[in-house]
């Protein structure tokens, strides 16, 4: 599923203060640079990217596209607060772009405004015209999910930089965005939280088809095994798409799952053991071949002693992607 995004982009942060909502535009940002013009924050917002603060009408005079909507809260809203600055946006000439599960076209009087300044609504969030019960059945080439003891642990930057690496020493591989900011960063891929549940792992196959036998699909992983709320789409993305190997990403400073502060983050080796045993209905040979840590703020040496513990403790990789460079240790990792 192909999707033009019009890039370049002025990264919308409404009035958000925790950095895990702003995860969709810190990603376009860290993976586009050259797509991202400036932000455009309301009062009370607490984000900064670093990027120059501009208005809409600023951003469209300085080659801006679009209106990018950064920012990814529970249950996928559009707030109302935020309505009048879409609705200026698109006066000022941008299209708008959104991830949420809230339909910018199904917003009264959006469209209408759009169609008269000819620019468009891009709902990220839609899910592809496919309705496909899982066979179940093993395809060829071969696979790596991503998958994490909590939501925003750094599931889609560990595929990211992993499917960069393989890339760059020269193997076979594509990688397969399943979220709207992996979709809004490669312009491709299918939002698997948007799929009706009867149907995940059917549009999973269909997402990650037959390859060559040296090809790799490096899937994003979405949700937790262990979150209230998101294990089910996590479930049915590892059924559909039969990871050969996953990678467990985890922030050794989160001790509960973050919003559900009574639901405990469990230990990594039950992590490693719970997603094994749900990954192997589909294959039976699935297994977590090494451990993304989410490192951020903590200092590099911290950082070098928990990713050796963590190593020693399971006998797998361990490393922080934005911290290593992943270039010698991918072949490794697949091998």
């Amino acid at each position: 599923m192909v999707l033009d995004v019009h890039p370049p982009h002025l990264l919308f942060l409404g009035d958000i203060k925790n950095p895990l909502d702003a995860k969709t535009a810190m990603g376009v940002l860290e993976w586009r640079p050259e797509h991202c013009i400036g932000q455009f924050r309301l009062p009370g917002c607490e984000i900064d990217l670093g990027l120059p603060d501009l208005s809409p009408t600023e951003a469209f005079d300085a080659g801006a596209k679009s209106l990018l909507i950064g920012v990814a809260p529970l249950g996928g809203e559009i707030a109302p607060e935020w309505m009048e600055s879409i609705r200026l946006s698109l006066a000022s000439g941008l299209s708008v772009v959104s991830g949420l599960h809230q339909k910018l076209t199904a917003v009264n009087g959006l469209k209408s405004i759009a169609d008269a300044e000819k620019v468009a609504l891009v709902d990220v969030r839609v899910p592809p015209d496919v309705h496909r019960i899982a066979l179940g059945k093993k395809r060829t080439g071969k696979r790596l999910l991503t998958v994490g003891t909590d939501c925003c642990v750094g599931k889609k930057y560990t595929a990211l930089a992993v499917w960069k690496a393989l890339a760059k020493q020269g193997v076979d591989v594509t990688f397969r965005a399943t979220g709207q900011t992996g979709i809004m960063i490669s312009g491709s891929g299918i939002p698997v939280d948007a799929v009706v549940s009867d149907f995940l792992p059917g549009v999973c196959e269909y997402l990650t088809p037959d390859a060559g036998e040296n090809h790799w699909d490096i899937i994003e992983g979405q949700g937790s095994l262990f979150h209230p709320a998101y294990a089910a789409v996590t479930l049915g993305l590892m059924h559909g798409s039969q990871p050969d190997l996953m990678l467990l990403c985890h922030d050794p400073n989160r001790v509960a799952i973050d919003g559900f502060e009574s639901f405990p983050i469990p230990a990594i080796g039950d992590s490693i053991r719970r997603y094994e045993e749900a990954a192997r209905l589909t294959n039976p040979v699935a297994r977590v071949a090494g451990i993304s840590l989410n490192t951020a703020g903590i200092n590099k040496e911290k950082s070098d002693r928990i990713c050796a513990e963590v190593a020693e403790s399971t006998g797998l990789p361990c490393f922080d992607p934005l911290k290593t460079s992943l270039d010698a240790l991918v072949l490794d990792l697949i091998s």
